[in-house]
């Protein structure tokens, strides 16, 4: 290739250079937007770069070559400023939709492809041919159909970011006034520029200046970059920073109807696909939340907590109103931002509980220790002394005889005391399993009678069961025979002589079987019977004077639950007792 350069191409060269090295410096500055911009400059040095070489061209051939890399940065230069003001604006969405995106990418394509297949069609230049009366050699383009065409997409859209910069900045900070202001000064020049050189005003002949422009456009840029920071401070959208924002926003009309929202809030109401939000009242999104609603029909600003069920899960939500009267806007305007509690507020109530758990259980461990320590401690001590006495002839056989049955009442209670004190304290442990299992619920109520029957006769009772064989349930059959001897133990404590104790056991729904221990006895009065199961210290004696704890119905109350079944009681007092257990069935 032959070049004899002139002022023109050298200063181009020169300064298509400069631009080209602004562009990487600019790159290197930061996010898309600032990127986008460099990449806009690349395609301004490239032009610039391969005009100047054109000028320094006498050969038409060469200077069709140059042509063809000169449009890789024409066709690109818009492309690229329109996405620039697209992400500066905050609306790169726009471009992300398919059908967009291809109206903005087949213009520049098919110019590339036009100026690279001119000599077939012509369509993009209509002639070439080198000018004769210029001070040097320089070639003559006819525009063709094509050519036109492109330059009214060459303005639209370099029309279109200006518009999107002029929109995003008029109501904004000075200083970001003045990024916009230097912008928009850079881009018009080289547009001047290339109108005169269409309407066929040509100070320097067939040289066309937009190039020379871009000389200006980075000075101004430069000036930008350290005069007014550009780049370097950028302001956000404000649908970007309402989009990234995990709070919900809604902003209504003085009807509360909804006029503008975030995508944020879709996760604080009922929301489908498809559901119209525009134009709807705030009160269809929540119907049962009277303290909200009266904060805006009031007309008072503030905070409000509520508790909303979406998509069947509960959240807590922290409603924070604001009104915009008249003196600021035209019309009255309501913001409402909603702020998801659901974690904080979940913590609480888990530490709260955990507070009351554990207040229970020392409550309960100091019951413990106080049963051992008298209840337990006594009858120990007494049967202690009296064989102690024995052993040291203090007392006859007769009289031994005369407290015998007074030891071993006091023996059994014990034994069933401790029985009962080390089942729960096991059950307590932490990494303490349940062993459930199918068995046969009529066989471990034969046993529980058997073993009760001596007290059971020695008060005259009798105990009439009607549990047919084969019914199974599936539990931890040593947690259920213990709830069972509790049951039935109490029974005999309150029956007086000749009562009868009934025992039952029945399928019922959802795969539970129920059974029942009815007596006859004396009953609990109704202010000890609201009392049970409520982790309260409750001890009667019964009608031969025998002992209570009161652990073995709280015993019972938790060993049913741990084998996802229940226990519940009715009585009539002087008319007798009726305990009731459910627990799941088990298949044979």
């Amino acid at each position: 290739m032959n070049f004899t350069f002139n002022i023109y191409a050298i200063l181009l060269l020169i300064f298509g250079s400069i631009t080209l090295a602004l562009a990487f410096f600019i790159y290197k500055k930061g996010g898309n937007a600032v990127r986008w911009f460099s990449l806009m400059m690349l395609s301004n040095s490239i032009w610039s770069v391969a005009y100047a070489f054109e000028l320094a061209s006498s050969d038409i051939s060469q200077i069709k070559a140059l042509l063809n890399i000169e449009y890789i940065g024409i066709a690109t230069l818009p492309l690229n400023w329109f996405l620039f003001c697209l992400h500066f604006s905050g609306k790169e969405c726009w471009y992300k939709k398919p059908v967009n995106l291809i109206l903005i990418l087949i213009f520049p394509i098919i110019t590339i492809l036009m100026v690279w297949t001119n000599s077939y069609h012509h369509l993009h230049y209509a002639s070439y041919k080198m000018a004769t009366d210029a001070p040097f050699p320089m070639i003559d383009l006819t525009p063709g159909i094509w050519y036109r065409i492109f330059t009214i997409y060459f303005y639209l859209i370099m029309a279109s970011g200006c518009f999107l910069l002029w929109m995003k900045f008029r109501k904004s900070d000075p200083i970001f006034r003045k990024q916009n202001y230097s912008l928009i000064i850079a881009a018009a020049i080289p547009w001047i520029a290339n109108i005169t050189y269409l309407t066929g005003i040509r100070p320097l002949g067939y040289v066309d200046v937009t190039p020379f422009a871009y000389v200006i456009t980075c000075f101004i840029i430069l000036t930008g970059i350290y005069k007014f920071k550009l780049f370097d401070i950028i302001p956000l959208a404000r649908e970007k920073v309402l989009e990234l924002m995990q709070d919900g926003f809604f902003v209504l009309d003085k009807d509360y109807r909804i006029i503008d929202y975030n995508q944020s809030i879709k996760r604080y109401i009922n929301y489908t696909d498809g559901t119209k939000l525009i134009g709807t009242t705030l009160e269809r999104f929540f119907p049962n939340q009277p303290s909200f609603l009266n904060i805006l029909k009031t007309y008072k600003a503030g905070k409000v907590e509520m508790e909303v069920v979406v998509n069947e899960i509960t959240l807590y939500l922290e409603a924070d109103v604001i009104f915009l009267n008249g003196n600021k806007m035209n019309n009255d305007f309501i913001i409402i931002k909603l702020q998801d509690l659901t974690a904080y507020k979940t913590e609480a109530i888990r530490t709260k509980e955990q507070a009351i758990e554990l207040e229970r259980l020392n409550q309960l461990k100091d019951r413990i220790f106080s049963i051992i320590a008298h209840d337990l401690r006594g009858p120990l001590v007494n049967l202690s002394e009296v064989l102690k006495m024995i052993t040291n002839d203090q007392i006859s056989i007769e009289e031994f005889k005369g407290i015998a049955p007074t030891l071993s009442k006091d023996i059994i209670y014990t034994t069933d005391l401790l029985e009962n004190i080390l089942h729960w304290s096991r059950s307590q442990l932490k990494g303490y399993g349940i062993n459930k299992e199918v068995f046969d619920l009529r066989n471990l109520i034969i046993n529980e009678i058997n073993y009760h029957l001596p007290g059971a006769n020695l008060k005259k009772i009798k105990i009439i069961h009607d549990v047919f064989p084969g019914q199974m349930a599936y539990a931890d059959m040593l947690m259920i025979q213990i709830v069972v001897r509790n049951i039935l133990n109490n029974a005999i404590k309150f029956c007086s002589q000749d009562c009868e104790i009934h025992i039952t056991a029945a399928y019922q729904d959802q795969n539970k079987i129920l059974v029942c221990i009815q007596d006859d006895g004396i009953g609990i009065k109704e202010s000890v019977l609201k009392r049970l199961f409520k982790d309260e210290n409750i001890t009667t004696r019964g009608t031969l004077n025998e002992k209570g704890t009161g652990l073995g119905l709280l015993v019972c109350k938790d060993f049913m639950q741990r084998n996802d079944g229940d226990v519940t009681v009715t009585s009539t007092e002087g008319k007798g007792t009726k305990f009731c257990i459910t627990m799941p069935i088990g298949d044979i």
